[in-house]
């Protein structure tokens, strides 16, 4: 480019931007609206350790647990920290939210450490047997475990709210997990694992609310009665794919007797994601 060139140019250059900046002329464009936080929440736990979780979300549910009821989740204070943040874009979800393993060894009892040996329960006194009382006992233990040996400490290293009851406690009900089964009797001592942890939690002032698929609690625990403790608890629906999928999942009957659905996820990427139905 010659000089004379961009001399021109140059001189060009000042007339726009004086032009620019007289009044009721054109200016520059003005700076876009920041766009409205999601409503979107995500559920993370001890597989997410060491992974960068989004910045933009609305509420968190955090595991306790690392995959069974005597574990804990290593990364559950950096978590609880991480849910804390969340936006509460979505004013019918707490920011943030725990849940908790569940399962049922009395048929290997045997082989578990942690089967109780006594303790009076709704269903009478536990004698250390594959019964209905014991699994009661077992399942107000594991709640009393996970939160005093889990969840109290990482809440004050996170110093974050300790309180039980300030929280939703999901439970979280899968066939993965160690459950009895073959008869009506064994689906009662699954259910009763989970009132026992439902009293607990309650007997501590939080909000208890079951997570599963249909088909898996169903398998898990058959019919539940409306006079247990689970009746009128709240729904966490698994299995969703897509976000319409989680859509239509909240139309879906609840859980339990007298509940509602109040959360439905949906994998998408590599995360778990979460549509309120509140």
């Amino acid at each position: 480019m010659t000089k004379a060139l961009r001399s021109v140019t140059i001189t060009a250059l000042i007339g726009v931007a004086m032009l620019l900046g007289m009044p009721g002329t054109a200016s520059a464009a003005p700076a876009t609206a920041s766009a409205a936080p999601t409503t979107v929440g995500y559920d993370v736990s001890y597989p997410q350790c060491g992974t960068t979780l989004p910045r933009d979300r609305a509420f968190g549910v955090v595991g306790v647990n690392g995959g069974l009821s005597t574990r804990g989740n290593p990364c559950l204070a950096a978590q609880l920290t991480w849910a804390w943040g969340s936006s509460a874009a979505v004013p019918a979800q707490p920011r943030a939210q725990v849940y908790l393993n569940t399962a049922n060894p009395g048929e290997v009892r045997s082989q578990v450490t942690t089967w109780p040996k006594t303790g009076l329960t709704p269903y009478g006194g536990c004698d250390g047997s594959n019964s209905t009382a014991c699994s009661w006992q077992y399942g107000w233990e594991r709640a009393q475990y996970s939160v005093s040996s889990f969840f109290t400490p990482a809440a004050r290293e996170a110093r974050v709210d300790g309180r039980p009851s300030s929280y939703t406690w999901w439970l979280d009900v899968e066939t993965m997990n160690t459950w009895q089964s073959g008869s009506t009797d064994a689906l009662a001592r699954n259910r009763a694992t989970l009132e026992g942890m439902t009293a607990y939690l309650s007997a501590a002032g939080g909000r208890v609310g079951v997570y599963s698929t249909g088909q898996q609690f169903a398998q898990i625990v058959g019919i539940v009665p409306a006079t247990s403790t689970l009746a009128g608890q709240d729904s966490w629906l698994a299995g969703g794919t897509s976000l319409a999928g989680a859509q239509s999942a909240c139309l879906k009957a609840a859980l339990v007797p007298g509940g509602r659905v109040t959360l439905s996820q949906y994998v998408y990427g590599s995360l778990d994601r979460n549509q309120s139905c509140v």
